[in-house]
């Protein structure tokens, strides 16, 4: 897989961290960016592992699905893709719901909810024998990246951006899964 989709994967299953790194840049009080990079570490560190761990798990199985695995992979993207959309749409209350700070236990497993999609999407790359350690890398720095923006966002503009993020990140990885479906067709 070339650089360029892994980059736009990288974007759209970090859209999930940067919508909840808006809401703790919302509601937070704490306005040094040691915060937001702080958010933006687990976020990645957390994206970066939960694809390297699908991907060792789909290398256990691939070798029995591999006539199938393009439209495995085009099957699970086009669902995460889809769950970002439709949960993208919700009507949400961007109220401070979420705890601010940046203590373990909430950012484990708010980092862990937001990874889950990457460890679908790990599965998909292992079907692709694509290289996981240079994927997951980009993965984790984009995530990083993002999520960090997301804080700073969040400090100004957290009202004005709504749901987008989710929405764009469903499309985003929609349009990877068609364009495996499409790549192994051909």
């Amino acid at each position: 897989m070339d650089f360029y989709s892994i980059l736009i994967i990288g974007v759209g299953l970090s859209m999930d961290a940067f919508a909840v790194a808006l809401v703790k840049g919302l509601c937070t009080k704490d306005h040094r960016f040691r915060f937001a990079l702080k958010i933006g570490l687990y976020f990645g560190f957390f994206q970066g592992f939960m694809t390297w761990l699908g991907y060792t798990l789909g290398l256990s199985f691939s070798s029995l699905i591999n006539n199938y695995d393009h439209w495995i992979a085009f099957i699970l993207l086009s669902i995460i893709g889809g769950k970002m959309i439709y949960e993208g749409l919700q009507v949400k209350d961007l109220s401070c719901e979420v705890d601010p700070g940046t203590a373990f236990l909430p950012m484990l497993s708010v980092s862990l909810a937001t990874s889950i999609d990457a460890l679908a999407v790990g599965i998909s790359l292992a079907l692709l024998s694509t290289s996981i350690l240079s994927t997951s890398l980009i993965i984790a720095l984009v995530t990083l990246s993002l999520s960090i923006i997301g804080v700073i966002i969040g400090k100004r503009y957290a009202s004005l951006l709504d749901n987008k993020a989710e929405i764009l990140g469903g499309i985003v990885l929609l349009g990877i899964g068609l364009k495996i479906l499409i790549d192994h067709l051909t």
